[in-house]
Order: C-alpha cells, then structure tokens, then sequence
C-alpha cells in the first residue's frame, strides 16, 4: 500500500526539487500525484514501501530545519535591504484586487451589521 509522505499543494517548485533530490540520493522508490485537470485531487508525493517512511521522515526533518534557516535568513537580508514587501507594497503591486477585496469585506461586514441590528440586539 502506498504511503502518503509529502503533499505538494501551495508548496514552492524549488522545495518539491529538493524533496524529490532529497528521496533520489538516497535510494527512496516514489511516485507522484498531481491535482489533475480540475485541481481536485491531491497533488502529492508517495512512498511505495513502509520501510523506506522513516528514513525518509527523518531526512526530511533535517531538510526542512534546514530549509527553515535558511528562508529565515533570506527574509532578513531582504527586510534589511528594504526589498521585502510589506501590506502596503505588497497591495500596492496590484491596487484593483486590493479594492476588490477591501469592498467585499466591507459589504460583508455592512451585512452582518444590519442584520445583528434588525434582531434588535
């Protein structure tokens, strides 16, 4: 039965290269899923023996603690240099969809407040 080791929805295309780099170095038979046509279906990475699942959980362990020093340190070199996007910047790159969603949540909010008063509370 195949094992489920790693999903890959919302993960980055350099971090599925190094799990699956991760998995080829060290001898880990796998296979991979996608979300299919319709986005439905789980995008996913899969083990096909039991044996091989904590070997590699634990050289995956050790890969994101890695990765996670290593992301960190990006982080701050951009925030010191200034380059890395704030609310601000980061709304300011695409204002339409800002307004579009600054509305919608206002409307949203409008009618959750007439309907509260309309109970009387």
């Amino acid at each position: 039965m195949a094992i489920l080791f790693f999903s890959l929805r919302g993960v980055p295309a350099d971090e599925i290269e190094d799990v699956r780099q991760l998995l080829i170095d060290n001898d880990i038979d796998f296979y991979e899923t996608s979300a299919g046509t319709w986005g439905t279906s789980l995008p996913a990475i899969w083990l096909y023996r039991d044996q091989d699942r904590q070997l590699a959980d634990d050289l995956f362990e050790h890969y994101q603690t890695k990765r996670a020093l290593t992301q960190r340190a990006h982080y701050q070199a951009l925030k010191n240099s200034g380059e890395a996007a704030g609310f601000w910047r980061h709304n300011l790159a695409r204002p339409l969809r800002f307004i579009a969603l600054s509305v919608l949540v206002a409307l949203v909010g409008f009618v959750s407040l007439i309907w509260l008063f309309e109970l009387g509370l």
